[in-house]
């Protein structure tokens, strides 16, 4: 359960809900796995029916170990669910989630900080999160590679023609909450800078970057 092909699995089936939207690429589902540790049982929170604000029905410290993508889509009940995870959890929950103080640090702030203010907005602090699982946190950042397989905008950050496309902005819902001249704007002016080369100017050194630490960050409490 708690091997790297396990992880992947596990975050690959889970829906997206926002820009960060982590899931087939080897290497962070590898992270997501030593984080989880020597655990043989898993619950997977993302393959659980109902609302997070939802009871789960299982016994106190039925599992050795809970893991969870903290999508944007669910932040309203994300908490609750924390909570019950701790609950059934003698061991480590494991939490793959968006630093929305981190958010705005990324590149497209300069092309579309609409967007990453909505990102932003969606994701509880990270203080509220290892709070709801109280006892003992450590968080780190997630290395995203210069090829990254995902579909969330930092994915992209050393290949910013690729954010062009508006099939891969769509991976990513806090696009769908602005309008279509936020839209045609960015695409606009990321353009003109990467025509001009005043993007590599700015940003060019991500290009041979090998890895990001943005905002994507894994949780790991333990009781």
């Amino acid at each position: 359960m708690t091997t790297v092909s396990a992880a992947r699995h596990h975050l690959h089936g889970s829906p997206g809900g926002g820009t960060f939207r982590p899931g087939p690429d080897e290497r962070i589902a590898h992270v997501v796995a030593e984080a989880l540790g020597p655990a043989r049982t898993v619950l997977d929170s993302d393959s659980l029916p109902g609302p997070g604000t939802s009871r789960l029905p299982f016994g106190d410290g039925t599992f050795d170990a809970a893991m969870m993508l903290c999508n944007a889509r669910r932040v309203s009940d994300t908490l609750s669910r924390l909570r019950e995870l701790r609950r059934v959890t003698r061991g480590p929950v494991v939490l793959l989630a968006a630093d929305p103080a981190r958010v705005r640090g990324f590149w497209l702030n300069r092309y579309a900080p609409e967007v990453l203010a909505v990102e932003a907005r969606r994701h509880p602090p990270i203080a509220d999160l290892t709070t709801a699982l109280g006892g003992s946190a450590e968080v780190r950042s997630v290395p995203i590679p210069l090829d990254c397989t995902d579909t969330f905008d930092e994915a992209y950050y050393g290949r910013p023609e690729k954010l062009l496309d508006p099939a891969a902005r769509q991976a990513g819902s806090a696009w769908s909450f602005v309008d279509d001249r936020v839209r045609e704007e960015f695409d606009t002016n990321l353009r003109r800078e990467l025509r001009s080369g005043e993007w590599d100017e700015r940003f060019g050194h991500l290009r041979g970057r090998p890895v990001y630490e943005g905002s994507l960050v894994i949780v790991r409490a333990t009781p």
